[in-house]
């Protein structure tokens, strides 16, 4: 591994003690299970807005490389496995990347799933039509390193997603005090308030490694427990683009 590096060896502890729980919706990470089809509903509009895919077949990301990076136990790879990608899905975190293996097996998907980090992944040359990170930035250690390995991770004519949590005093009561010490939605711990990040300054760092965030959507979660898109980015958003140079 480089010296510089992206893995917070705090956050990959935190998610190395509940990596057993990853497919349990019902368990103390069941709150990334309601928030998984909102994500693949935006993740599906961004590759749609880039002129990606092939949106009449059934499954319409067929021959996209995909690369899923931090991808715990595959929650998202999964799905965008099941609409046709060749998904790569890389995380820092060995019983991740293991119980992400053996629920492909069960589920008969072929995911290439590697224990990795972005900045050494992209020092391999290989790149891919769409790169995501969800709920990811949030808990990295160095986010100029980040955005530089996943513009380099990028095709040219690629998309680029993120989704993850804004800094402010909402944001603190509901996604950090409420959701881990009162509601128990997520372990306590699992953020750091200080990272969470506004989109203007996601959109700001990520220009400044040659990516443009041209779409900043808002989620907001339902009385059902499910979620839905809305122009309020006052607590989880998702931001897609592009390469700055692609971009006319």
């Amino acid at each position: 591994m480089t010296f510089n590096s992206t893995v917070d060896p705090k956050d990959k502890h935190q998610f190395e003690t509940i990596s057993k729980e990853w497919w349990d919706p019902s368990g103390s990470l069941g709150s990334l299970h309601r928030f998984t089809p909102i994500r693949i509903e935006y993740f599906k509009n961004a590759i749609r807005r880039h002129h990606l895919g092939s949106w009449e077949q059934p499954k319409p990301l067929a021959g996209l490389k995909i690369l899923d990076v931090g991808c715990g136990g595959g929650l998202l790879a999964e799905p965008m496995a099941r609409l046709g990608g060749h998904v790569t899905a890389i995380d820092s975190s060995f019983s991740s990347i293991e119980i992400a293996k053996e629920h492909a097996e069960f589920s008969k998907l072929v995911i290439d799933y590697k224990m990795d980090t972005p900045e050494e992944l992209a020092n391999t040359g290989k790149q891919y039509d769409v790169v995501y990170a969800s709920e990811v930035i949030e808990h990295v250690s160095d986010r100029a390193l980040f955005l530089n390995s996943l513009r380099r991770l990028l095709l040219p004519k690629g998309v680029v997603i993120i989704t993850t949590i804004n800094r402010n005093l909402i944001s603190l009561a509901f996604a950090k005090i409420a959701a881990e010490y009162f509601f128990g939605m997520i372990p306590k711990g699992t953020h750091d308030f200080s990272k969470f990040l506004k989109p203007e300054e996601l959109q700001s760092e990520a220009l400044k490694a040659g990516i443009i965030f041209d779409d900043i959507t808002g989620f907001k979660p339902l009385f059902d427990g499910r979620y839905t898109k809305t122009s309020i980015t006052a607590i989880n958003y998702g931001a897609s683009g592009s390469l700055a140079a692609t971009i006319t």
